[in-house]
């Protein structure tokens, strides 16, 4: 998986996550959003990635930056970055201290990485748990941004469990693979269990649809765009973002 804005910051593709940066860092008005989920309604939308890439911007930028691996059921940030998996899991089955478990992404300064650690049988439960409340709150103090990568919310509870407790969510959206009943059903689930969406990505946008895209990459073997919208503010907003894929 390759961290295009760590391997070619001058690219396309690597301003259009600078354009995402700069609207989270606006879009807080007077409360900052510091704890974000990016999530999205259904598997392979390509979040994983997408969060690495935003992280190392962040970082880049000057901003401490932790990602958390929040997906217990299909961790990946240990094999983007290249780490080892001992880590969330860890902190709140076995109490085990968050601070001394994180890790540096390598070669990338201002950038921590907390992984998943092991498989967890019970998922949402952790996510929900007042634990894990605890580990947010002491990991707000030593970060300016705390990025999570979150199971999609359709198939599974566990982004929902966790909602109420961040600042926001960011919802990915990849062109031409979700209905608009889907990102509906995805936006109805979040914000019953008490989250707020503060923004849609639509990634992967073909050449064709330049309309939505702020960069293309042609050596990640396709085009990809990033939009970002302030997706809570208007009702019909969600209709565009999904039905311009």
């Amino acid at each position: 998986m390759e961290l295009i804005t760590q391997t070619d910051p001058k690219s396309p593709v690597s301003e259009a996550f600078r354009t995402i940066r700069t609207n989270i860092s606006f879009s807080g008005s007077d409360n900052k959003l510091k704890v974000l989920a990016l999530t999205s309604a259904t598997p392979d939308e390509g979040k994983s990635t997408l969060i690495a890439n935003l992280a190392i911007v962040m970082a880049q930028a000057g901003y401490k930056t932790l990602v958390m691996d929040c997906d217990f059921r299909n961790p990946t940030q240990h094999k983007i970055f290249q780490l080892k998996n001992k880590g969330l899991s860890n902190c709140i089955s076995l109490g085990e201290d968050s601070l001394t478990i994180v890790q540096q992404a390598e070669g990338i300064e201002h950038l921590d990485i907390l992984t998943s650690g092991p498989v967890a049988p019970n998922p949402s439960e952790l996510l929900g748990s007042v634990k894990m409340s605890d580990e947010l709150t002491k990991l707000r103090e030593h970060y300016d941004y705390i990025l999570i990568d979150t199971p999609p919310v359709l198939p599974v509870t566990d982004a929902a469990a966790l909602a109420s407790k961040l600042d926001g969510l960011l919802l990915i959206v990849r062109s031409g693979a979700e209905t608009p009943s889907e990102v509906r059903s995805a936006k109805e689930r979040i914000e019953q269990a008490g989250g707020r969406i503060i923004g849609c990505v639509l990634n992967k946008v073909p050449v064709s649809g330049h309309h939505y895209g702020y960069g293309y990459g042609s050596h990640y073997g396709s085009n990809y765009g990033y939009y970002y919208s302030d997706y809570h503010s208007e009702e019909g907003h969600e209709e565009k973002s999904a039905k311009n894929k």
